[in-house]
C-alpha cells in the first residue's frame, strides 16, 4: 500500500458513495478511523480498498452486520480480492441474486415522471420475502415488500407522487 492520502469528499467520490456514509461506515466499525493532519482527516489506501470490498459485498446482498464480520475475518489481502472482483462471492443465508434482470427502466426517476411500484429498479430477496427497491434520489431509496397490504401500497404512492410534484414545482 502506497502513502496516498484522501480527503473525506475525495475518497467517498472515489468509490461513487456519499461522505455521510463513509463516516456511517466508520461508526459502524467497517472501516478504521481516519489519521487526523491537522484539523483534516486522511484517509489511505487501505480506506479505498474496504469501501470497494463493501459496495461488492452489498451487491452479493450481504447486510452490514455481515460484512463487518467478513471484514473483521480477513487479512487486507483478502479484502483487496474481494475488493477487486477475483473472489467470487456467495450471498449469506443462501440469497441469491434474482434470476431475472431488473424490471424496471434504467432512466433515472428525474426523466421518467413519477415512479409506481411497477417500475422499481430491482427485485431483492431478503429474508426470503420479496422487495422493490425503488430510487427516490441518488443514493436513496425504498423498500416495498411485495406482499405489503394495500394501505401501505397506496402510501408508497403518494410519496412517489409527493416527491414527482415537488420536483415538478421546482423545474426539475
Amino acid at each position: 500500500m502506497s502513502d496516498v492520502a484522501y480527503k473525506l469528499d475525495e475518497l467517498a467520490r472515489a468509490v461513487g458513495t456519499s461522505a455521510r456514509t463513509v463516516r456511517y461506515y466508520v461508526q459502524r466499525g467497517l472501516l478504521p478511523a481516519p489519521a487526523f493532519r491537522g484539523k483534516d482527516t486522511a484517509y489511505g489506501p487501505e480506506h479505498l480498498v474496504r469501501l470497494r470490498a463493501i459496495r461488492r459485498l452489498q451487491d452479493a446482498f450481504f447486510p452490514l452486520d455481515a460484512i463487518a464480520v467478513e471484514l473483521e475475518s480477513r487479512s487486507l489481502e483478502q479484502i483487496e480480492r474481494i475488493a477487486d472482483g477475483s473472489e467470487r462471492l456467495n450471498a449469506p443465508n443462501g440469497a441469491a441474486p434474482p434470476s431475472q434482470p431488473p424490471i424496471a427502466s434504467p432512466r433515472p426517476m428525474a426523466e421518467r415522471g413519477p415512479s409506481t411500484l411497477s417500475r422499481a429498479t430491482t427485485v431483492t430477496p431478503t429474508s426470503g420475502r420479496m422487495f422493490r427497491r425503488i430510487e427516490l434520489a441518488p443514493g436513496v431509496e425504498l423498500s416495498v415488500a411485495d406482499d405489503a397490504p394495500p394501505e401501505s401500497r397506496k402510501m408508497v404512492e403518494k410519496i412517489l407522487e409527493g416527491l414527482h410534484a415537488k420536483r415538478e414545482g421546482q423545474g426539475a
